[in-house]
């Protein structure tokens, strides 16, 4: 395993950790159930020489897919439900959102779930490159203040890794109810290394077939905003010089 960035790295973090108190039986499941479903090493305490992390000793030869800021999980679940031959891993770093994952997992037994409760620039850190098929960013903080827009994951410090650890041919889905976020998000991507493959504007308002509403987008809906939907492809590159 080879070494990703330099193990003196730390970074700002914008956003909530936690909000209101957790419940007795969410801070269990905290303590007994959270490590155990840690997709590897991946924190700066636990990998300070960021090394990457072995995906197959974890979860075989499954393919792998990443949410990234699961919220409540529960989309997270449903895609684990609907495809129990894929790995997938959630990063979140609002614990509130963890704890309430975890016992949704709980409850359903399911076992092809991964939590990395954390910024995902970390995890991006230790991901072997090519190792993800598909990932999913879905009603992420818009940050609309002008000022504040450096802090979106349509960026090039997110969008370079994601390129990075995705599969060619791998599929990246965007779900907003912002607009300009939309608009942001078809310009910016596909500078990385992706392809947008539903036209930009013109199929955007049509969910995916295998889509479960979020409670975000319910929000959105009930406050009668538009709701966007991208989806993004990672090139191939060509074995011919």
């Amino acid at each position: 395993m080879s070494k990703e960035i330099d193990s003196g790295v730390r970074r700002n973090f914008y956003g909530r950790f936690k909000g209101q108190s957790l419940t007795k039986t969410q801070v269990s499941f905290l303590h007994s159930d959270l490590k155990a479903l840690s997709p590897g090493s991946v924190s700066l305490e636990e990998n300070p020489e960021r090394l990457s992390i072995d995906l197959k000793s974890r979860f075989g030869q499954n393919p792998i897919w990443l949410e990234v800021g699961f919220g409540s999980g529960e989309h997270l679940l449903h895609q684990a439900l609907e495809n129990p031959n894929i790995s997938l891993i959630g990063c979140e770093p609002y614990i509130n959102g963890v704890a309430s994952l975890l016992g949704k997992i709980n409850k359903s037994g399911i076992q092809n779930i991964s939590i990395y409760p954390g910024d995902v620039r970390d995890l991006f850190d230790v991901l072997p490159s090519g190792s993800i098929q598909k990932a999913f960013l879905l009603y992420p903080d818009p940050w609309p203040k002008r000022r504040h827009n450096r802090r979106r994951f349509i960026t090039p410090e997110y969008l370079g890794s994601l390129a990075r650890v995705m599969k060619e041919g791998g599929e990246f889905r965007i779900a907003t109810d912002i607009e300009d976020y939309f608009n942001k998000a078809i310009r910016e991507v596909q500078r990385f290394k992706f392809n947008i493959t539903n036209n930009g504007a013109a199929n955007s308002c049509v969910p995916w077939k295998d889509w479960i509403s979020t409670r975000y987008e319910k929000k959105a809906l009930r406050e009668k905003r538009s709701t966007f939907y991208l989806t993004f492809k990672k090139r191939v590159t060509s074995s011919f010089s």
